[in-house]
């Protein structure tokens, strides 16, 4: 199947079966709804944590698992005075962004709740970062690299105080006193050198910084209500178009007319047309399942083409009369046919109306037996098929429109006829068109159709 055949049908479901779209869309709306209800609506806010100096990037994607950990997150819950657990943690989501920075995003039922989230878990992982890096133990670490330069200087004071204060060499414990001070002046010397050597910046690479606190969140988190009631409406809208083409694919109604003569097992005579009226619906299909029907526009089969233009009443009634001339030519003597038509099959019915309507005006010789018409409508039921008894009438004459009857359904009625001792001399299949009847003076009218077919109704028994 081509891609323009492929939308041509996916706009055939449109325009036949718009109304049921629109109720399945409705129904998607609602159900959207209800998961609105279940799920109570949640709202998320963000904070920034800046990491001062160079960050390579797999640093940078540790640095987030650790603010969005067990570790963190349960002393933030803590602190908040909430139960720490995975569900708290599942709430809670950090990354990196790009300049050193780590997003932490923390989602509550509250706008008020998200942003004391969002802000406390920055600030535990400010200081649980500071702890691992040693920051934040030692008073004298935490003062920075000029603080130790400070306290290299008195050291170094404190230490010529002690060295003047020894013995200046008269005894043996005065010289490895004072050759004790020089070497330790030496070593913090040679410390206080590679300090100055070292990387400022990876120096106070532990350092960060909260950029602010976490704004209030002025909205929901997705997904939203109204984003759960569009997503269920175009969700069964999908399902529903899926499941018509689905439908399509193995609808194994016959279509064509070789497939239905031979299903049927006869020769077809000939197809006619009937105006695409809107068919006058008959008792039995007035019930609450009928109306419904109706109601969502599933009566009628929506993978059919769309009607032709007619070729006018005229042209329609040369096609009736030429199925009744191929008729008599195939009779090798004038006799009555029974005229059976599937029971539901109401473009059937009327163009059986018509072809016996035709039959009955039709001067030419066997036309009619003694004043009675030559065809007789019934209507028989497709589950259960049973065709009258041979009689006064003897043969059958199939009337049905294409794609509306699968093989197996047509070998009933092919059976049941034969069980009934009619045999089966023809096939008609019937067609819309595009046009309104037309009354004309002296011939009636296509509606007349269910008065003819009153002559006799099958629908008992079986085949």
């Amino acid at each position: 199947m081509s891609e323009d055949i492929r939308l041509v049908t996916i706009g055939r479901i449109f325009r036949r079966r718009w109304r049921l779209l629109v109720i399945v869309a409705a129904l998607g709306a609602v159900v959207g709804y209800g998961a609105s209800v279940l799920f109570p609506p949640s709202y998320t806010s963000s904070t920034s944590v800046l990491l001062a100096g160079q960050w390579e990037e797999r640093e940078l994607l540790t640095q987030a698992q650790i603010a969005a950990s067990s570790a963190v997150v349960d002393r933030a819950a803590a602190t908040l005075g909430r139960p720490a657990g995975d569900e708290l943690r599942d709430r809670v989501n950090a990354k990196a962004a790009d300049g050193n920075i780590i997003t932490i995003s923390g989602t509550a039922d509250t706008p008020e709740g998200a942003q004391r989230l969002s802000d406390q878990v920055a600030q535990q992982f400010v200081t649980f970062a500071a702890r691992i890096a040693g920051e934040g133990t030692d008073p004298d670490a935490a003062a920075g690299p000029e603080a130790l330069r400070e306290k290299v200087v008195q050291t170094n004071r404190r230490i010529t105080e002690l060295a003047n204060a020894a013995d200046p060499g008269r005894t043996v414990e005065g010289v490895q006193a004072r050759t004790e001070l020089e070497k330790l002046r030496t070593a913090l010397q040679e410390a206080m050198k590679k300090l100055d050597e070292a990387d400022p910046a990876t120096a106070n690479k532990a350092s960060m910084v909260v950029m602010g606190p976490a704004a209030r969140p002025t909205g929901e988190a997705p997904p939203t209500r109204m984003q759960l009631i569009v997503a269920g409406a175009l969700l069964f809208f999908l399902l529903a178009v899926i499941g018509h083409l689905a439908a399509a694919r193995v609808n194994r109604r016959l279509r064509t007319e070789p497939e239905i003569a031979a299903a049927l097992g006869s020769a077809l005579l000939g197809t006619v047309d009937v105006p695409g009226v809107r068919p006058v619906h008959r008792p039995e299909g007035r019930g609450p399942r009928a109306w419904i029907r109706r109601l969502l526009g599933v009566d009628t089969p929506w993978d059919m083409p769309s009607p032709q233009p007619s070729g006018g009443e005229a042209g329609r009634r040369i096609r009736y009369r030429r199925v009744c001339a191929r008729l008599r030519n195939q009779l090798p003597s004038p006799r009555r046919l029974l005229v059976v038509v599937p029971d539901g099959d109401e473009i059937a019915r009327r163009a059986a109306g018509q072809l016996v309507a035709e039959a009955e005006s039709d001067p030419s010789p066997g036309s009619s037996i003694g004043g009675y018409p030559m065809l007789r409508v019934v209507r028989v039921s497709v589950d259960r098929p049973m065709v009258p008894d041979r009689g006064t009438e003897s043969g059958a004459l199939v009337v049905l429109s294409a794609g509306s009857w699968t093989a197996g359904e047509l070998a009933g009625i092919a059976e049941a006829c034969a069980e009934a001792g009619h045999e089966v001399v023809g096939i008609v299949v019937a067609g819309t068109v595009r046009a309104r009847p037309m009354r004309t003076a002296g011939h009636p009218p296509l509606e007349a159709a269910p008065a003819l077919a009153a002559h006799g109704h099958a629908t008992g028994g079986s085949a």
